[in-house]
């Protein structure tokens, strides 16, 4: 008599698993309206020569080529710091300060830097962050040509 109860069990289990659940009802007021707003963008950014910027390019760049180029250069300074735009993009886009400037490298020679400065594209997005392309130094092409692609 067991057998044949679990028999039955998995025969009305497998025939319920097979019925339709229904048709899929819309979303509700409080589906529509909680959590579901938007992006809400500050644009409040540091400025182009905001040194916590420029130390998180630098040191950034210092463990890069350290890594995965095995050379020793290293950014030993900034010149020339300037924006060249800001909020270039679309209304809703996430709102990016775009700079431009000159960085010396520790072999002497110094290069043209792109960088720009976006809200919340930092740790898990929770702040702003920082992109950077040195020109002639973006050496697997993230940005090319001649680090274009950083710039709006």
């Amino acid at each position: 008599m067991p057998g044949r109860a679990l028999l039955l069990a998995s025969a009305l289990v497998a025939t319920l698993a097979t019925l339709p659940a229904g048709t899929a009802g819309a979303a509700s007021w409080l589906e529509m309206n909680f959590y579901l707003s938007g992006p809400r963008y500050d644009g409040v950014l540091p400025p182009c020569d905001a040194e916590v910027a420029l130390s998180k390019i630098a040191s950034r760049f210092n463990q890069k080529e350290g890594q995965y180029w095995n050379s020793d250069l290293k950014i030993v300074g900034f010149e020339q710091l300037r924006e060249t735009a800001f909020r270039s993009w679309a209304a809703n886009a996430i709102p990016r300060r775009f700079c431009s400037g000159i960085v010396e490298v520790s072999d002497g020679q110094k290069h043209a830097i792109h960088y720009a400065i976006a809200e919340d594209t930092g740790m898990i997005g929770a702040s702003w962050g920082v992109e950077w392309c040195v020109v002639g130094l973006d050496r697997n092409w993230s940005y090319n040509p001649a680090c274009k692609m950083a710039r709006p």
